[in-house]
């Protein structure tokens, strides 16, 4: 991509560049209530010189109206001029997380335009091998790698607290009893007992809210090393004798674990379940379907009107009742599927995905253009389409095996 020309204004002390154009489309998933960047970002992303362009009530349902875009220095556009003038393009959810509305805005894309969102890079395939055949630089949100220079860009870390504070506030509302317990002149009410299956920021979440309510909280996690974050935030960690060694990639999370660890782990578990009202699960694994850790069977022995809620229910469910987006009563137990939390509560989950996505747009964006450095190892992590090809290895090896063919460059 070309850089943008410097331009010296008429003063002899003042000095500025021509502003990178940045655009804001209005989200098209349906239901996704969230917007890319938060009127409070604009005047910043202004001092980064960037311009931002924001489509007409791209933000209503956030809460965010045009004037308070206008207030801040944005301007307003419809949505083919926002993709028309656009340098780099912010979304929510790029085109690999909105395959279907996503596709419709393809011909509008034009070679050299940089987009930056959450995109499934590696499960969506095909839609990467479509950005790149348009010749857009794609910048996967997910894939921003946690070291401490990143940690303001964590933009799955944000949601995931999100995710971890309406699970518990759902599972409450569901559950036939309260969660603290109560001196009342009817007697003692015992606190409820919450168990979090997966202590990732989403699981570290569930467990400070639900200790904030009243409840008695505990939680398991395949990895051992995460037993003193559960701690620290009020919660008994549990321990299973199955072997968790090799559990935790180098990034942090947690990797995929053979089926006898899982058929071990569901068989030491029941004893624990049977003791719970509420139990919220959030193990998932990046770019595969969620591990099955509660069976039906296991169901089935816990007490009548206990709550299950599955933030994992986007990537299957780790309760193998699990129907995304659905409620499910078996035998007396609510199984709750829930989609797209974040969205659920837009104004906030949107202004926090906005810290993160400017300051990933501040390190994108040098001396008034567009600069892909891809010697910097938060560029070159997230990059996943650049110059009509896949550049990401392991996505572009992805691509590799689904063609069963060696990717080739795309010409445009």
């Amino acid at each position: 991509m070309e850089l943008r020309t410097r331009v010296l204004i008429n003063h002899p002390t003042d000095r500025d560049y021509v502003p990178v154009i940045l655009g804001i489309p209005r989200e098209t998933f349906p239901g996704e209530r969230r917007v890319a960047i938060a009127p409070r970002h604009c005047e910043l992303l202004r001092k980064a010189q960037m311009e931002v362009l924001v489509e007409h009530s791209a933000g209503l349902e956030a809460g965010f109206t045009d004037d308070l875009y206008v207030a801040r220095g944005a301007r307003l556009a419809s949505r083919a001029e926002v993709f028309e003038q656009a340098e780099i393009l912010a979304q929510m959810r790029c085109l690999g997380a909105n395959p279907e509305a996503g596709r419709t805005d393809l011909p509008l894309f034009r070679s050299g335009q940089a987009l930056v969102g959450f995109g499934e890079p590696l499960t969506a395939i095909r839609e990467a091998a479509d950005l790149a055949a348009a010749g857009v630089s794609f910048f996967a949100m997910e894939l921003v790698p946690r070291i401490t220079r990143a940690q303001s860009m964590d933009a799955l870390s944000s949601m995931a607290t999100i995710s971890g504070y309406r699970a518990v506030l759902l599972a409450a509302s569901h559950l036939p009893k309260m969660f603290p317990m109560l001196m009342t002149a009817a007697g003692t009410i015992t606190p409820s007992k919450v168990f979090v299956l997966g202590a990732g920021v989403a699981g570290l979440q569930a467990i400070a809210m639900a200790r904030r309510m009243g409840a008695v909280v505990s939680a398991y996690d395949v990895r051992p090393a995460v037993k003193e974050q559960v701690e620290s935030v009020g919660a008994k960690f549990v321990t299973l004798d199955v072997d968790s060694q090799a559990s935790e990639d180098k990034g942090g999370y947690a990797k995929a674990m053979g089926e006898d660890f899982y058929r071990r782990q569901r068989q030491l578990m029941s004893e624990v379940l049977r003791e719970q009202d509420v139990i919220i699960t959030t193990a998932a694994v990046p770019g595969q379907k969620a591990p099955v850790l509660i069976t039906s069977e296991m169901i089935e022995g816990m007490c009548q009107g206990s709550v299950i809620v599955d933030i994992a229910a986007e990537r299957g469910g780790n309760c193998d009742l699990t129907h995304p987006g659905e409620t499910v009563v078996h035998r007396g137990i609510t199984i709750l599927g829930p989609l797209n939390l974040p969205s659920s509560v837009p104004y906030h989950a949107s202004q926090m995905y906005s810290t993160n996505i400017s300051a990933f747009l501040r390190l994108l964006v040098r001396d008034g253009a567009l600069d892909i450095n891809r010697e910097d190892e938060i560029i070159r992590e997230t990059l996943v389409t650049h110059g009509n090809q896949i550049v990401h290895p392991r996505i572009a090896e992805l691509a590799k095996a689904s063609q069963g063919a060696e990717p080739r460059e795309v010409q445009v």
